[in-house]
């Protein structure tokens, strides 16, 4: 995950841990943090703006409740504190992060620190990423490293916060004590965390067992009021810690961002090909193969069916489907609603409106609407799914934000672009049986469209070409038809915030995980792997991208 690719190693030194251990501690001032968990299980801290409105809503749905005895808010739409994470609701009874426009959920949870923490003076401490940007530790590794700068340790190790390194603050680096890897690290002066008047145990380091931390953690329970269970989802990770970039059936938070692969001629682990056979897929759904053969190095054609007419091109071409029609179209109203059961968007009684009733507003939908899907038959306010839907691409499609499944054919916002595909008869690690299939993908620099965070506002396209690898098996080309579907169905890429940069209005990936490297897979991102083809199988059917879409 990306905090273990950047936070720093140890090496042999004067490394020990500050006078002041990490541990519980107490005083008058404390900071609030909220953070989410990654697909690698480490934990990335929102920033102060957005904590800040939690903490905000959450105390005035507390105060709210003494005065009129109604319960503690359910969820927060992030959209209100950060524009980017429009498509985010904070679920507060399961301590869920929900992406409203693709289904996917990620864990969060909230530590209190010391205000006079690198938390409460708003320090963040950060490593670069493989793409030149910056990226924050854990809010408690931030304090840690804090706290040893402050009692003028010159070098620390990380190892009692589970990271294999060690930062030396003189050199400002970072360095893996298994490979000697190097990275800089940065102190950084942000805005403060907001001050909290919370009664539990103050956090400063580690996650223990007390009342604090055991409800946060990946193996504490988890109080919900989910009335369909989360744990049969196939790309649910509220739970589950996974080894490698790869691995996780579910990603989330503005878009999964492998690290930019290099172009080919420059890549340390791409093979120079002196002949190739290469089939360029533009996203228009026009086809050319450009064929060249000079050394006898041979590849198998993958041809792509595309009609000149295809339910994909239609989709695409056609303007958003009117919300309330959508919504009516595969909702079946009921006609009385469930006196004991909630809906999973707004966690209220489906016998009471709905939560979204004040922000959303329909003249077609009433507030107390209750609906049910028509295949899967799980039941919703029909005013959430309309705020939901609405909140979304808006293609027509909906999908179940309990069982994920998807009604009608699911787009994406994925700019203009061309995807190239080739073969060439070296091995990828762990499938020395067969060649490799390598997968280019062009998007170039341009225009917000209507679908996309601010319109007519540019959009950047950083690493362009990325290069991606596949093993040419059976399993290996059936993933590439399926990821054909997924780029000619806009799902590979979006315009959002870039996960290890944080630049805003940049091309990022979505939801689908990409092996970018042929081998080392130190970083997660390249092979051996023997999850990743069944993983990225079921990433694809998540987006509706199954075996029934060949051929169409």
């Amino acid at each position: 995950m990306a905090a273990a690719q950047g936070a720093g190693s140890g090496s042999a030194g004067p490394s020990g841990p500050p006078a002041s251990a990490p541990g519980h501690g107490s005083g008058s001032t404390a900071v609030a943090v909220w953070e989410w968990q990654d697909e690698f299980g480490r934990w990335r801290p929102y920033r102060g703006n957005v904590c800040s409105y939690i903490e905000q809503v959450i105390q005035a749905s507390q105060q709210k409740g003494r005065r009129s005895g109604s319960g503690l808010v359910s969820s927060i739409p992030l959209g209100h504190a950060d524009p980017a994470l429009a498509p985010y609701v904070i679920d507060i009874p399961s301590l869920t992060q929900f992406r409203q426009d693709t289904g996917t959920m990620r864990a969060v949870r909230r530590h209190v620190f010391p205000g006079d923490s690198a938390a409460g003076q708003g320090i963040v401490w950060e490593w670069q990423n493989d793409e030149g940007g910056w990226s924050p530790y854990e809010m408690n590794v931030c304090v840690f490293l804090e706290q040893a700068r402050a009692t003028n340790h010159q070098r620390v190790d990380l190892g009692s916060l589970g990271y294999n390194y060690e930062v030396d603050f003189v050199a400002q680096v970072q360095t893996n004590k298994s490979t000697r890897f190097r990275r800089s690290v940065q102190r950084r002066l942000d805005a403060p965390y907001p001050v909290t008047t919370s009664t539990t145990p103050l956090h400063t380091g580690v996650g223990c067992s007390c009342q604090q931390c055991w409800p946060n953690s990946g193996t504490g329970p988890i109080t919900t009021r989910y009335r369909h269970s989360m744990t049969n989802s196939p790309n649910s990770s509220t739970t589950h810690q996974v080894p490698g970039r790869t691995a996780s059936v579910s990603s989330s938070n503005v878009g999964f961002v492998p690290y930019n692969k290099p172009t080919l001629t420059g890549a340390r682990s791409t093979p120079r090909l002196n002949a190739q056979n290469t089939l360029v897929l533009a996203q228009t759904g026009s086809l050319s193969a450009a064929l060249a053969a000079s050394n006898g190095v041979s590849a198998q054609a993958l041809p792509v069916k595309m009609s000149k007419s295809s339910r994909v091109s239609q989709a695409l071409a056609a303007t958003p489907t009117e919300p309330e029609s959508v919504v009516k179209k595969y909702l079946e109203e009921l006609k009385g609603a469930p006196a004991d059961e909630d809906c999973m968007i707004c966690m209220e009684k489906l016998s009471s409106p709905s939560g979204y009733s004040d922000s959303c507003h329909s003249s077609s939908i009433r507030p107390e609407a209750v609906g049910r899907l028509r295949n899967c038959q799980h039941s919703f306010h029909m005013l959430c799914m309309l705020a939901m839907y609405s909140n979304g691409n808006k293609d027509g499609s909906l999908q179940c934000p309990s069982c994920k499944t998807i009604y009608g054919e699911k787009t994406g916002t994925q700019p203009k672009g061309k995807m190239e595909i080739s073969t060439f008869p070296q091995s990828l690690p762990g499938h020395k049986d067969c060649g490799t299939i390598r997968i280019v993908y062009h998007i170039s620099r341009g225009i917000q469209g209507p679908e996309h965070p601010n319109p007519g506002m540019p959009y950047t396209a950083r690493g362009f070409p990325r290069y991606c690898y596949l093993p040419d098996n059976e399993k290996g080309r059936k993933v590439l038809e399926l990821l054909k579907v997924a780029w000619r169905r806009r799902l590979i890429f979006t315009v959002g915030t870039s996960n290890t940069t944080g630049e805003s209005n940049t091309v990022v990936w979505n939801e689908i995980h990409h092996k970018t490297e042929m081998d080392s897979n130190l970083s997660g991102h390249g092979y051996p792997d023997p999850n990743y083809l069944d993983n990225v199988l079921a990433e694809l059917a998540a987006q509706g991208v199954t075996e029934d879409c060949l051929g169409q």
